[in-house]
């Protein structure tokens, strides 16, 4: 079973080459990062995607340490990752 990061190394890595891949990814991430690394999305989960430019830096924050118990659990099962 692939982690977090290194499904996050293979996203990144297919959009820096594959502009269709890109696009698909900025206009429906779930849709596209479900289909790409063949995983199941929960409906409950929200992902964002951000395109960086010379201009703009996009800081991704930790959760927040007051998680709940099913949040933690979801997290450490490999269910969330932070982007």
């Amino acid at each position: 079973m692939r982690n977090g990061d290194e499904m996050l190394q293979q996203i990144v890595g297919k959009s820096a080459v594959d502009a269709d891949f890109r696009r698909q990814l900025i206009a429906d991430p779930k849709a596209t990062i479900s289909e790409e690394l063949g995983i199941s999305i929960p409906d409950s989960m929200t992902i964002k995607v951000h395109e960086s430019d010379m201009q703009t830096v996009h800081l991704a924050l930790p959760p927040d340490p007051n998680i709940t118990e099913e949040q933690l659990e979801a997290i450490s099962a490999g269910l969330c990752c932070c982007w």
